[in-house]
């Protein structure tokens, strides 16, 4: 299989160079409130606002009443409830109870970070945050509907949003060394909800799990071998707190092989293609909006996105039933002409044409956008899925 193929190393790191960043612009109906006054306070607030877009953090729901069908122990006998109580009895022991706990470092390096690279951390922070916290939304309300089904699921999803909210709340403390605070509660009710039916909610989730698993041992890694790029310390703790969305993807994992109806047939290998797909485009188009920020710790955008792209595809061809081939050249090539395409999409939302022009103007670009992404998924996939890939487990190097 094309996925054994070793990864080359990262090339040498860009100087950092800090432009401005581009500015983001207010919509009520998806605004996150924060606190903010005009004189420097202790815990000054402000008020913002995150631009809905198909790139944004999203929140979500789903089918209730068919995740407790999907876990009824007396409907469905594919559940593993043997490998679900071991599951159980690993978010029980709690690793990282003790481990999100600041220090001094963290406000003395945030008054150190100034222009350009102060806002980039106060963006990072700020889709991070919301990131975690849609998790937490989602698997808390999971861990409420299925307690009665299936109790031990249920405990693991509420042991879960634990973890979610640990991770969010850890990130809003650190917007408070920028001398800002996401207002959680306002967030919940003000953000739009995405529906997704629970087999494209295992499909999605399980891949965001596992990106985020390697994005941050990969960042974790890569500043303990360059810690002249450690400007800020929330990065000291990526190497545990990855270890959180690796238990979360293991657990998605073993819920899609207790459900072979989302793993075994042509279908399930249409939409697997397309989630990973969506996963690795809008991580791939994100990131190469913001360089300056990969720059600033001393890492290439694009091979560390393509460094992470792989790695993830890897991991999830041992469940997934197809994946890309993420590790053709030419796949690399159509997402960087994506990128291309995208900053034209910018440019013409940032104009100062009338609405109806630009939305004239978007339409070729957008018609070239769906060419591309259909061009990708179209091409040859990768058959995988329930196999042993122990002799293919990834030897990253940095």
């Amino acid at each position: 299989m094309a996925l054994v193929k070793p990864i080359t190393n990262f090339s040498n790191v860009v100087t950092p160079k800090f432009g401005n960043t581009r500015s983001t612009s207010s919509k009520s109906s998806t605004m996150i409130r924060m606190s903010s006054s005009s004189t420097k306070t202790k815990k000054p607030t402000t008020k913002k606002a995150i631009k809905e877009t198909l790139l944004a953090p999203r929140f979500y729901t789903t089918d209730f009443d068919e995740m407790e069908t999907l876990f009824n122990t007396e409907i469905n006998n594919n559940l593993n409830q043997v490998e679900f109580e071991a599951l159980l009895q690993e978010f029980k022991t709690d690793y990282n109870q003790t481990h999100f706990v600041r220090n001094k470092e963290f406000k003395v390096a945030a008054d150190n970070l100034q222009g350009p690279l102060r806002q980039i951390f106060v963006e990072f922070l700020e889709r991070s945050c919301t990131a975690e916290f849609s998790g937490f939304l989602l698997y808390k309300e999971l861990g409420r509907r299925l307690k009665k089904t299936n109790p031990v699921v249920a405990e693991i999803f509420s042991l879960m949003s634990r973890d979610e909210a640990r991770h969010a709340g850890f990130l809003n403390k650190g917007l408070s060394d920028f001398n800002l605070a996401l207002d959680l509660g306002f967030l919940t009710k003000a953000r739009k909800y995405t529906f997704f039916k629970p087999k494209f909610i295992f499909y999605a989730t399980y891949l965001s799990e596992k990106i985020g698993y390697w994005r941050y041992i990969t960042i974790y890694r890569h500043l303990k071998a360059n810690p002249e790029y450690q400007c800020y310390p929330i990065f000291k703790y990526f190497e545990n707190w990855c270890q959180d969305e690796n238990r979360h993807g293991d657990f998605f994992s073993a819920l899609m092989k207790a459900q072979p109806q989302f793993l075994n047939d042509w279908k399930a290998k249409l939409w697997s293609r397309f989630f990973c797909l969506s996963v690795y485009v809008t991580m791939y188009l994100n990131d190469c909006q913001r360089t300056a920020f990969y720059e600033g710790i001393g890492l290439n955008t694009k091979e560390f996105d393509m460094h992470v792209i792989i790695e993830t595809n890897r991991t999830t061809a041992r469940i997934f039933p197809a994946v890309l081939d993420v590790e053709n050249p030419e796949f690399k090539r159509k997402l960087d002409r994506m990128v291309e395409i995208n900053q034209k999409l910018i440019a013409v939302g940032e104009s100062d044409d009338i609405p109806l022009v630009k939305n004239v103007k978007r339409i070729p670009i957008i018609a070239a956008l769906a060419s591309e992404l259909l061009a990708a998924y179209l091409m040859p996939p990768i058959e995988s899925g329930s196999v042993d890939f122990a002799e293919f487990e990834p030897q990253v190097v940095y």
